[in-house]
């Protein structure tokens, strides 16, 4: 008699999420022939396609939209009960920053791995902008931090990178406008300085027409074709165009996200929570 296992929805579930077999077969640490393997043994099961081919990726079927919340719940459901039944005896009290613009995805990953399988340990969350996050762990406020840096020092470990881009709306003309508007994030931010710098190099003039403390709000104003921004790659929208060297605008430094711990800091719940980390991040 057929049913559905759990490894098949796990799989199904990692490729769905990525849209590509190559790069879902990564998260589950197996070969992309073995993803396949398991995909097309799925399909055989339900005796329909779940995905159809679309470019270098793969996008799901209506029988594949009506998996997918199941084979989360599985997950979760499974997940959970495994921390559950084989949660630690941790205890004590652990700080951590997070980047209030981080998808809120990860943070709850991050948060709800950690908090199931160690129940005993007060976890404190600050989730704000990350520029003052290393003073934080060198004043020992934090004990671990999420932030973004252009050069990471020696001890940080680097969980993703991003180049930054210059961006502008498709739907609005604001290189023939002089000064050129700009938005920038709207305190000390490596990400504001460099798009100073790289503005001042240009010898353009430029006006500053909007500041955000956040991803989102800076996202916003290009989009409503305000201002121009420097921003991440994965940024990008179908209503945003990057600006390169055909406009006058240089290559711009890669991002760097990357986990601090407090200087000295040592334990048992500190580690763990590295590793829920690193887990969150892929």
């Amino acid at each position: 008699m057929n049913h559905l296992n759990s490894d098949l929805l796990r799989t199904f579930l990692e490729v769905a999420e990525t849209g590509s077999v190559t790069e879902g077969a990564a998260r589950i640490f197996r070969s992309q022939s073995a993803a396949s393997l398991q995909i097309r043994k799925l399909e055989d099961i339900l005796g329909q396609r779940v995905f159809d081919r679309h470019g270098r990726g793969v996008v799901l079927t209506q029988v594949g939209e009506r998996l997918l919340p199941v084979a989360r719940d599985v997950a979760r459901t499974l997940d959970a009960t495994l921390r559950e039944l084989t949660s630690d005896a941790l205890h004590g009290k652990l700080r951590i920053g997070i980047p209030d613009d981080q998808n809120k995805d990860i943070l709850s990953r991050i948060v709800g791995e950690f908090a199931q399988s160690h129940p005993l340990v007060e976890l404190e969350v600050i989730c704000t902008l990350s520029a003052g996050f290393p003073d934080a762990l060198a004043s020992s406020a934090l004990d671990l931090a999420i932030y973004e840096v252009a050069h990471p020092q020696p001890g940080l470990e680097i969980l993703r990178q991003e180049r930054t881009c210059w961006m502008m709306s498709r739907h609005h003309d604001l290189l023939s406008r002089d000064p050129i508007p700009v938005a920038l994030f709207d305190r000390d931010c490596w990400w504001r300085d460099a798009a100073l710098e790289a503005l001042r190099a240009m010898g353009r003039p430029f006006r500053i027409t909007y500041s955000s403390q956040s991803v989102a709000g800076v996202t916003a104003a290009i989009e409503a074709g305000i201002a121009v921004g420097l921003m991440g790659e994965t940024s990008m929208t179908a209503d945003l165009q990057r600006l390169g060297a055909d406009n006058g605008f240089g290559e711009m430094p890669v991002s760097n996200l990357v986990l601090g711990r407090r200087a000295d800091a040592d334990s048992p719940s500190i580690r763990a929570m590295e590793t829920a980390v690193r887990r969150a991040f892929g």
